[in-house]
């Protein structure tokens, strides 16, 4: 079990340096989107249906900088459970050594708090938990994607529209080439947290 834990806590290690990483990309798509909004303001009526996909853009950099927040929280729950997994598990390890040095009372004593221990604490209870957290973890990265797949569209609408910008769709469509690039960086971090 300390070895799984182990190893399950590196890979939530893992997973919130990549939510670092969308957490700030969310951010760049919503500073992308404001500028968005302007711009389709400038080129005025032609532009309407930009302007209202860019806000529609930066409201989805919102809920998905809130989805990422969720995501963390449940990180930290999941890090302090697996944490509290692998102490357990050290813990049981030095008694299991410290009790095969006894002899005499010393080891009837340690016999007798280690019963006490692992009748406390199973360690099939404490894989389900882990096992728990993950299933919770991978639901709220599906959740996720799903999130992100609208923002996808969100941006290939934007492009669309944008070639509706009398004057600006030249600005209007590098705008929205960016935010497809952007949000497809997004798409890939989210498989890398897929897989992990």
């Amino acid at each position: 079990m300390g070895r799984d834990a182990g190893r399950e806590l590196r890979r939530i290690v893992r997973i919130n340096e990549e939510i670092k990483s969308i957490v700030a990309t969310a951010f760049k798509i919503n500073l992308m989107a404001m500028n968005a909004i302007f711009l389709a303001k400038r080129a005025g009526q032609s532009a309407l249906g930009f302007g209202v996909l860019s806000n529609e853009l930066r409201r989805f950099a919102t809920d998905l900088q809130r989805q990422m927040g969720a995501l963390r929280e449940a990180i930290y729950s999941s890090a302090a459970t697996v944490t509290e997994v692998v102490k357990e598990s050290r813990v049981l390890r030095i008694l299991e050594r410290a009790r095969r040095e006894s002899q005499g009372p010393g080891r009837a004593i340690l016999d007798e708090h280690m019963r006490r221990r692992l009748a406390d604490q199973d360690a099939d209870a404490r894989q389900a938990r882990v096992n728990a957290l993950d299933r919770r973890l991978r639901q709220m990265l599906a959740d996720t994607a799903q999130l992100v797949e609208l923002g996808s569209v969100l941006a290939r609408s934007a492009k669309i529209e944008a070639a509706y910008g009398g004057g600006f769709n030249t600005a209007l469509m590098q705008v929205s080439s960016d935010f497809e690039q952007t949000i497809a960086e997004i798409q890939r971090s989210l498989e890398n947290l897929g897989r992990r």
